[in-house]
């Protein structure tokens, strides 16, 4: 069963014709791009190639009339400035980071170069731009929305283990504005008391905690899990999907890229869409559009997707109800 629910964007880029007649620029461009995770990982290149489609499509051609440096932090947000910097060094025409952290590093690193920022949390609270619909300095992008969807998230797991009474949230430190991290936890626990769950938080700054944090949510005996936003844990899913697995714990993620490697449901805009949209506009930048005039893109509508093998193999009956909702059901 499949019933594709498309990406609406907002705002004046979402009209953008996509690359029928589309002429890149006659110069070699170069531009930076900022990751966080590992650059050899499949996860980052699921990314990374989504990206390059886009621009061929657009038609830019590495090593013919595009030039891309790629630095990756290796899941370390402290690395990401110097990384930044050393882009920003390179005069490159245009930067592409990817989320929250990617963008405020570029934007410590340079306030005359392009930045695109892709899969952005809010953009507002965390100081990127000054609005969805005119930016007003030198970032735009794409975001999927943070706090607003986390009760809902919440929600659709309930549903799926309605006994549940403890759950816990993992989360990573610093993937957004310290404001943005208060908030979506403020939500997740508002959320929490009005199912009357127990809640915890367990936070990983980095892969390297990922192990500790699964021990933690074991001793503490937490029923399900659910992942706040972070472009950290995104690009570590199939790990995180394992862990789960291993200490059976049916788990809500918050892009389908989870539940199509095995996570047992997801809700949210897709990650690699977010990053595919980037190319649109890496395009009008190196034709001459401002950022400052770009409307960030928002998502309108999202997937909800269900992995029925991983929900019989954790015991779980998933209620016709919600697999009537699922925009996507794995089998």
């Amino acid at each position: 069963m499949n019933r594709r629910t498309f990406i609406t964007l907002l705002g004046g880029a979402a009209a953008w014709p996509a690359a029928a007649g589309a002429q890149p620029p006659t110069k070699i461009a170069r531009i930076g791009v900022l990751i966080i995770g590992q650059l050899d990982s499949p996860e980052t290149g699921e990314n990374v190639d989504a990206f390059r489609q886009e621009l061929r499509a657009r038609g830019y051609i590495e090593g013919r009339n595009i030039v891309i440096d790629y630095r990756a932090a290796e899941g370390r947000i402290e690395r990401l400035s110097g990384l930044a910097g050393e882009l920003a060094h390179l005069n490159v025409d245009l930067i592409v980071a990817v989320a929250t952290p990617g963008g405020r590093a570029a934007q410590q690193a340079t306030t005359t170069i392009p930045i695109v920022v892709a899969a952005m949390g809010d953009p507002v609270r965390d100081g990127l731009v000054a609005s969805l619909s005119r930016p007003g300095g030198n970032i735009t992008g794409t975001t999927f929305l943070g706090p607003e969807l986390v009760p809902k998230r919440l929600a659709v797991l309930k549903e799926i283990v309605p006994k549940m009474s403890r759950v816990a949230a993992l989360w990573q430190p610093h993937a957004f504005s310290e404001r943005t991290m208060e908030e979506m936890q403020s939500e997740a626990a508002g959320a929490a008391g009005t199912l009357g769950l127990d809640l915890q938080f367990v936070a990983a700054r980095d892969p390297g905690e990922l192990d500790r944090a699964f021990s933690t949510l074991t001793k503490e005996r937490a029923e399900a899990l659910f992942l706040f936003p972070s472009q950290m844990l995104f690009s570590e899913r199939r790990r995180i999907i394992k862990l789960a697995e291993t200490h059976r714990l049916p788990a809500m993620y918050n892009g389908r890229e989870f539940a199509e490697v095995g996570g047992l449901i997801a809700y949210g805009a897709s990650n690699n869409d977010l990053i595919r949209r980037t190319a649109a506009y890496v395009d009008r930048v190196l034709k001459g559009a401002k950022p400052a005039d770009l409307p960030v893109e928002q998502p309108t509508k999202f997937e909800l997707v269900i992995n029925l093998k991983t929900a019989k193999a954790l015991g779980l009956d998933v209620p016709p109800t919600l697999l009537a909702r699922a925009d996507k059901v794995i089998e």
